[in-house]
């Protein structure tokens, strides 16, 4: 089974909120929809479960337009940002509800019930009620309400966004598990780099209604082909310097200027934005070929064994991100390094230049 979204456009009150999306989507495959709040996922989400129209475009089961088909007459599932559980009825009940509905016979219903509840981890707890679980708990319960229906598509917008960091950490290395077991299409919608890195499968960047790219995650992770997409698949946000690109130099400001090295230099001339994630760049120069920036301390921020250090070159600011505890003073001059092997670089459209060498390696392990 594949769901196609063919050239997908809708707009409220002429507000674009997704604008010509085109997706293919194959059974078993977990497809994480990536991108900031108001970016188009839960509009593209709502799309695909029927419970809006689009302006244009088509929506295709197995090559089979369902653009107007009705929610109800859809095999489809869902599971939201907060715990939608009927608080009267048992865990047990809570999962049997779609298949009660359903007309499903009783003995079918058990067995289901439990195999999903096994999944989720949930078998001691089907004699509780909501309210007796944890938020992780909970959002377990709604996971196996929407697996046990068996559907074709499974629609996920954010369903860990409430739980505190612990339970979302525990569930997060749950779901690829989870959907592993499930020949249903997932759709996975999250604003965070760091859970799509984690969930894999496939990603789908998205920037004010738009797909900007779509393939393997590492792939669109490790060679973004634009600088949108690489910007919404890094957090903290991507490190840009922006100048113009002279022989073997980057002018900064229309003043100062920047030594490249290695196949920096082999950059076409003109406008050019080298970008860099904060962990690429350290207080420590490494063994390899690296670009010093001389930069000013705006402050530093602890994070348990890491620590998030603001630092700005003239007006432009970076952050760095650095493994151990490192107290550093508003105002301290310093050096800070950037490994050459791990720099993109982007032309004056935003499209990709240069891939870093390092994360080109790392694709292709």
């Amino acid at each position: 089974m594949t769901l196609s979204l063919e050239a997908v456009t809708r707009s409220v009150a002429d507000e674009i909120h997704v604008d010509h999306v085109s997706l293919t989507f194959i059974r078993g495959s977990l497809n994480v929809l990536l991108g900031p709040t108001l970016s188009g996922k839960t509009s593209l989400m709502r799309i695909m479960a029927g419970l809006d129209m689009p302006d244009r475009g088509q929506i295709k089961f197995d090559g089979k337009d369902t653009t107007e088909l009705p929610v109800g007459k859809r095999n489809i599932a869902m599971v939201y940002q907060q715990f939608i559980n009927y608080p009267t009825l048992s865990v047990y009940e809570n999962i049997a509800s779609p298949l009660r509905v359903a007309g499903i016979k009783r003995e079918e219903i058990d067995r289901r019930v439990k195999e999903a509840a096994q999944l989720l981890r949930l078998t001691s707890m089907l004699d509780r009620t909501p309210l007796q679980l944890s938020g992780g708990q909970q959002q377990r319960t709604a996971i196996a309400r929407a697996l046990v229906k068996r559907a074709d598509l499974v629609l996920m917008d954010e369903p860990l966004a409430n739980l505190d960091f612990k339970l979302r950490e525990e569930l997060r290395e749950e779901l690829p598990r989870i959907f592993s077991s499930s020949g249903a299409i997932f759709v996975y919608a999250t604003t965070e780099p760091s859970e799509a890195l984690l969930l894999g499968g496939n990603t789908a960047t998205l920037w004010q209604g738009r797909v900007t790219q779509f393939g393997p995650t590492p792939t669109v992770y490790r060679r973004p082909k634009d600088l949108i997409t690489a910007q919404v698949f890094s957090d903290p946000p991507l490190n840009l310097l922006s100048g113009i690109k002279q022989n073997d130099q980057l002018v900064l400001n229309g003043a100062e200027t920047l030594q490249l090295f290695d196949d920096l230099t082999s950059l076409p001339d003109g406008p050019t934005t080298l970008a860099f994630r904060a962990h690429h760049m350290s207080l420590h120069l490494s063994g390899s070929a690296s670009l010093t920036l001389q930069v000013v301390v705006g402050g530093s921020e602890i994070s348990g064994s890491e620590s998030f250090v603001h630092v700005a070159l003239g007006k432009t600011k970076f952050v760095l991100l650095e493994q151990g505890v490192h107290r550093i003073d508003a105002g301290t001059r310093l050096d800070v390094h950037v490994a050459i092997d791990h720099i993109f670089a982007f032309d004056a459209a935003g499209l990709l230049l240069r891939t870093p060498k390092m994360e080109f390696k790392e694709a292709l392990a």
